[in-house]
């Protein structure tokens, strides 16, 4: 409640009758735990800090798309749940006046980038793979503050939307590095034909020779839908295998 007051003001505009009364509480109560209202929403930061962290953590069983699905759909909870204390945490606020903001925003982030990791299996992320962890998580935060400003794509959409905006910074990079290549192919590997992957899998597929056709003329759209290419029917196995055909390619 605090943090969601300080979120539209600084420290100095919001009286602590205002904090007490949001809260249910008496002023003599809020100053017995708190010596100043700038304490008092670093407070409210960690707090809210911490309940956001905890929508990261999922269980690592499954299909990586339907557990970052899950995640997504936590994390939009949250969203929605405190619009403004998510935007005051995720911007700093108008109250922020130390160091101490941008330090839980920080854990924050970082809580999630440990969280991906851990479903990937990994603990010592190459370069490539430490810098599209750490975009996702940016993209997720970012998309989540645009859609606050008007909610005008809807929620249940953007949750899939950014689950797919995960596997094409895995896969865009796997075109040309084999460690990422390696990492796409296990992604791939258990995931349905009917799951937010393999839905997107599929879709990509479709739209391929469209594509070739647009950017290369009609011979190349007729060589890309030929018996080459992985067809939709094929589905996420058919991404694992190829990708998994290219690191010892790449490493002969």
């Amino acid at each position: 409640m605090a943090l969601e007051l300080f979120s539209r003001r600084s420290p100095d505009e919001v009286s602590i009758d205002e904090i007490a009364a949001a809260a249910g509480i008496s002023r003599p109560l809020v100053y017995h735990y708190f010596p100043g209202k700038q304490s008092l929403y670093e407070a409210a930061l960690r707090r809210a800090a911490e309940d956001l962290a905890h929508r990261f953590t999922e269980r690592h069983e499954g299909p990586l798309g339907a557990r970052l699905l899950r995640v997504m759909r936590r994390f939009f909870d949250f969203v929605e749940e405190h619009g403004p204390g998510f935007a005051a945490l995720m911007r700093g606020g108008p109250a922020a006046g130390s160091g101490t903001t941008s330090a839980v925003i920080d854990q924050v982030r970082r809580a999630a980038y440990e969280q991906i990791l851990g479903h990937l299996g990994v603990t010592d992320p190459a370069p490539r793979l430490r810098l599209v962890v750490r975009s996702w998580v940016s993209l997720a935060e970012s998309t989540a503050l645009i859609w606050l400003e008007g909610r005008d794509v809807p929620r249940a959409e953007l949750e899939r939307q950014l689950v797919h905006d995960f596997a094409v910074l895995v896969a865009v990079p796997a075109a040309y590095d084999e460690d990422m290549a390696a990492v796409l192919a296990r992604i791939m590997r258990d995931e349905p034909a009917d799951g937010p992957l393999g839905d997107l899998v599929g879709r990509l597929v479709a739209l391929a020779p469209q594509a070739v056709s647009a950017a290369s003329g009609p011979q190349s759209a007729s060589a890309a839908s030929g018996p080459q290419s992985v067809s939709a029917a094929s589905g996420p196995q058919a991404v694992s295998e190829a990708s998994a055909a290219r690191v010892p390619q790449q490493r002969a």
